[in-house]
């Protein structure tokens, strides 16, 4: 799903995209990135160890940067359930940082078929677009 999301969001002309694993980003990253996709599997109906790892790494070292507040965002989930807990989860601590949801996020439930990655490719697009054209 994450390459799908890369995929969709490098073929927006003018678009640099780093897709890193939630253990390897840094706060770095997230002020200098022009907007964000997040993904996570979802466990026991909450996002992953790691994503929740990246967001208390960076979260108040972020407070008060300048290009937090409103940086945008979209959400793909790989849900063994139904994906409504790692959802929600995600969408509070982004509301805490003050990022801006800018798309629907795809929640895959069960097997990972082309309809999905489709999806998660539009999506990387949609954001990538929306950043390149300065409209989020």
């Amino acid at each position: 799903m994450a390459e799908a999301v890369a995929h969709g969001a490098a073929s927006i002309e003018g678009v640099n995209v780093k897709l890193k694993r939630a253990q390897e980003a840094t706060l770095k990253d997230l002020v200098d990135c022009d907007g964000l996709a997040l993904g996570s599997p979802e466990y026991f109906g909450y996002m992953s160890g790691m994503i929740k790892d990246f967001f208390d790494r960076t979260y108040h070292q972020a407070r008060g940067k300048k290009g937090i507040f409103k940086k945008p965002y979209v959400v793909f989930i790989s849900a063994g359930n139904d994906g409504t807990g790692a959802l929600r989860q995600i969408e509070r601590i982004c509301l805490g940082y003050q990022f801006k949801k800018v798309y629907d996020p795809v929640v895959a439930k069960g097997e990972i078929e082309e309809k999905v990655l489709a999806k998660c490719e539009e999506l990387g697009q949609v954001i990538a677009a929306g950043c390149e054209a300065g409209i989020y």
